[in-house]
């Protein structure tokens, strides 16, 4: 338990963790305005865009893209700054090294085009991740270049798209993703994703889905990945109103939170002499 009765919290990790689990208004926290801090988490909605110009139903759902809903329930959002939507055909694929500079976290959204994504690109959302930008994958990323690099793995699945139910039970309620959440999040009509998901183990696991037909699926996970890390959450099937629903971008925003850079300014590897007298 914290005795001040004043702190002030020099980093968005310190301020979210002490805010979350005693309450800033209890001691009186404020945010010290430095570079960071002043101007909130930067983020960039990378989204593929090329649904939504080639499919009448996804372009009604979203008519803006779909990063767009995301950014707009964003930049709403307590301790959220700038926020970029960057799409595959634009300058760079929208993955320039400004944008990646210019970014605390980035959301990921990809499907059709996974392949379109340059290796060079990919490699350098995967070497800011391990620098330290935190990275929330949205449903059929889970096959992108960034996540495949950074997970070692296939990271293929089962999937079936019949529009069934899906019920999303958060299985650590301590979590800070999982924070204001229902005990469950109920999708009337979404794509099936199931076991058994090729990823490494989850460093945390916050949600697993049921769905109708009976299937389960790890659909909220966390890695740690150098200096930076990585949220995968399942939802966001493109000819379903997945980004509309308030507590799926509650989610998405948890995430980004959770990810943001946080800890130790620099880490110091190869060769070390000895700090004491040897």
């Amino acid at each position: 338990m914290f005795s001040a009765r004043h702190v002030e919290a020099g980093s968005e990790c310190l301020y979210n963790i002490i805010s979350q689990q005693y309450g800033a208004e209890k001691y009186r926290l404020t945010k010290v305005k430095g570079a960071a801090m002043g101007k909130g988490i930067r983020v960039t909605v990378w989204n593929e865009g090329v649904h939504e110009k080639n499919n009448d139903i996804v372009r009604k759902l979203y008519p803006k893209g779909m990063g767009y809903p995301i950014a707009q329930y964003l930049r709403k959002q307590e301790g959220i700054g700038p926020v970029r939507i960057s799409e595959l055909d634009q300058k760079d694929q929208g993955l320039s090294e400004r944008v990646l500079k210019n970014a605390d976290v980035m959301t990921w959204w990809g499907h059709v085009a996974h392949d379109r994504v340059t290796d060079e690109n990919a490699a350098r959302v995967q070497q800011r991740v391990l620098e330290g930008m935190g990275l929330v994958v949205l449903h059929s990323g889970h096959l992108s270049k960034p996540f495949t690099r950074l997970m070692g793995t296939g990271c293929m699945l089962k999937w079936r798209e019949i529009g069934e139910r899906e019920r999303i039970w958060v299985v650590d309620p301590a979590h800070p993703i999982a924070d204001g959440l229902p005990e469950y999040i109920e999708l009337e009509h979404t794509e099936m994703y199931g076991e058994h998901f090729d990823i490494p183990q989850p460093d945390q696991l916050v949600f697993i889905s049921w769905f109708q037909g009976g299937e389960v699926f790890r659909s909220g996970c966390c890695w740690h990945r150098g200096r930076g890390k990585v949220f995968y959450f399942r939802p966001g099937h493109e000819t379903f109103p997945i980004y509309h629903n308030e507590q799926v971008l509650k989610v998405i925003y948890n995430g980004i939170r959770w990810a943001a850079p946080c800890g130790v300014t620099k880490i110091v590897r190869d060769h070390f002499p000895p700090i004491e007298s040897v």
